[in-house]
């Protein structure tokens, strides 16, 4: 047996010992004994996508979904530079990766052979463990360090306390594929009972214990964990719950889905100035919610790994693996007026977008209440989250998720089907043009490949919305080329050049039946960027006008 074939061989069973079940393959030739491996291996289910940067991002997908590390394979040179951004979202948001990225070998480094970069630690400081993995040979102890190697790369990207992505470099020396001949200095055998090495979980940590107090607030972002085990605790102790859509805390009594509204009124914020905040995940979606974090007499920071924190504002006072939120003796007045305002600016908001007709913040409101419970809903990490953030209601059974790492409009239609693909139910997507056309080849699927049950619902006003919500729209001699970027594209033609079933949406009562299908399909929904800014002013100043009328 030669070499590449007995290190791919190994690796590839060690891996799948430890828990490995899916794979990413961008095809090439280097990497050929690991795309035999896994293609060989039946334990595994394999994707094979012939662009790398959709390939990663359809990795990262399915493992942000099944929160478990996914293999991402590619050949040497630019494929695994492709390989970047989404390496760069998953260290940011925490995704188990493992990245196995075929190298030529030491002796053709340098000297100007075809498809050679420098890949050694290629991905900087965004991977949690690098290995130069080494030429294999035919000679003893091999098959110990590989194996060891395997299990210290997947326990190393799963955490627990902090996963992400984890690269080897692979050198292979010629021949590449299977040379008939099985012979080899020692046992390639794994270890019978399961993994080589087997890792044990530390016990959880003692939790911070905090004084009881009604005026608590508990945050939820994206990436938070155990949310239930402390939304539970904030109900008993009477606080109200601010979750982002994506941070998995937006149901029951005590969710209160119009902060973005209420901490955006100078007169409810300084009124409302909490004794402690509890912040779960990484909240970043609205700024007066950040700006709001410094009010706080303490802030607690809720952490798995202390070895870093989400804390942009500079506002925690303490970080802890583990809080514990005491019930509170007294009234209920706190949670009484943040309920009492939840429920006037609902009403304010929902009156103007009932109003208004087809829009974008209407839409992401109706699409979050009409998806059936069991439901995953993949949002596009510029407007379309942040139109769930500030209009949809509470709600059960719905799991929503975005790459709000490094929040980039790359790769989005490969990551919402990496998730699909890991999702047991239906699953929907709500993306920008921008963000669908930058990623179209994540719809070019391979006949034998597997295919998600997704339906992408892409809002198209013809360029970067979010930006006539900013300071750059006042530009206006320079704004549309720079900043709006029309592209005039037609996404039909797009949907049609891979066979994607393509509906057009015009009315909103037109979208449960738009939605409605199987397997992977576009549904359109035209908006115009003026009017979106417009009626973006015009919620604000409904909420704050019946907020005052009512309140103050």
């Amino acid at each position: 047996m030669n070499p590449a074939t007995a290190l791919a061989t190994v690796l590839v069973d060690e891996l799948v010992r430890c828990g490995l079940t899916e794979v990413v393959l961008a095809p090439g030739s280097r990497s050929a004994p690991l795309a035999l491996a896994f293609h060989a291996d039946s334990r595994v289910r394999l994707h094979v996508r012939i662009d790398e940067r959709s390939a990663s991002f359809l990795a990262l997908g399915i493992a942000r979904r099944s929160e478990r590390p996914v293999a991402l394979v590619c050949t040497s040179g630019t494929a695994a530079a492709n390989f970047h951004p989404a390496v760069v979202e998953a260290d940011e948001s925490g995704v188990p990766l493992l990245v196995l990225t075929a190298d030529r070998p030491p002796e053709l480094r340098g000297t100007g052979a075809n498809q050679t970069i420098d890949q050694i630690k290629l991905y900087g400081s965004a991977v949690r463990w690098f290995t130069e993995v080494g030429a294999p040979e035919n000679r003893t102890g091999q098959v110990a360090y590989w194996r060891s190697l395997a299990c210290r790369a997947y326990q190393r990207s799963l955490g627990p306390s902090d996963p992400g992505p984890v690269h080897l470099n692979l050198a292979f020396r010629e021949p590449l594929i299977p040379d008939g001949d099985t012979a080899w200095c020692e046992s390639l055998a794994g270890d019978a009972g399961g993994p080589w090495i087997r890792a044990r979980v530390a016990p959880p940590a003692a939790a911070l214990h905090i004084p009881p107090t009604r005026r608590g607030v508990l945050v939820v972002g994206d990436g938070a964990s155990n949310v239930r085990r402390y939304v539970a605790a904030a109900g008993m102790a009477g606080w109200p719950v601010l979750s982002e859509p994506i941070g998995g805390g937006r149901y029951g009594d005590h969710a209160v889905s119009t902060y973005h509204y209420l901490l955006g009124l100078p007169e409810f914020a300084e009124k409302h100035r909490p004794e402690v905040v509890v912040t779960l995940g990484r909240p970043g979606l609205s700024k007066t919610l950040l700006n709001w974090l410094t009010y706080a007499d303490e802030h607690i920071v809720v952490s798995p790994g202390l070895n870093r924190w989400p804390d942009p504002t500079r506002s925690a006072t303490q970080v802890a693996q583990v809080v514990d939120i005491p019930v509170a003796a007294g009234d209920d007045s706190w949670l009484h007026t943040w309920r009492r305002a939840d429920a006037v600016a609902r009403a304010a908001i929902d009156e103007v977008l009932d109003a208004g007709g087809l829009s974008e913040p209407r839409l992401a409101r109706d699409l979050a209440d009409v998806l059936p419970n069991g439901s995953l809903l993949f949002c596009g990490s510029s407007m379309p989250v942040r139109d769930l953030d500030q209009a949809m209601r509470p709600r059960r059974g719905l799991r929503l998720l975005a790459n709000r790492g490094a929040s980039g409009i790359d790769g989005l239609v490969s990551s919402a089907m990496g998730a699909a693909l890991a999702h047991n139910g239906p699953s929907y997507a709500l993306l920008g043009d921008l963000g669908f056309l930058h990623d179209q080849n994540g719809l070019v699927l391979g006949p034998r490949e597997p295919r998600p049950d997704l339906c992408l619902v892409v809002v198209n006003n013809d360029g970067g919305g979010i930006f006539s919500l900013l300071p750059q729209a006042s530009l206006r001699d320079s704004f549309e080329r720079i900043f709006g970027t029309s592209h005039g594209v037609d996404l039909a033609y797009t949907a049609a050049s891979t066979g994607t079933p393509y509906t057009l949406v015009t009315e909103v009562e037109q979208l449960p039946r738009a939605i409605r299908g199987e397997g992977l399909r576009v549904v359109e929904v035209r908006t115009d960027r003026d009017a979106n800014a417009a009626l973006h002013h015009d919620l604000r100043e409904a909420a704050f006008e019946a907020l005052r009328a009512e309140l103050f």
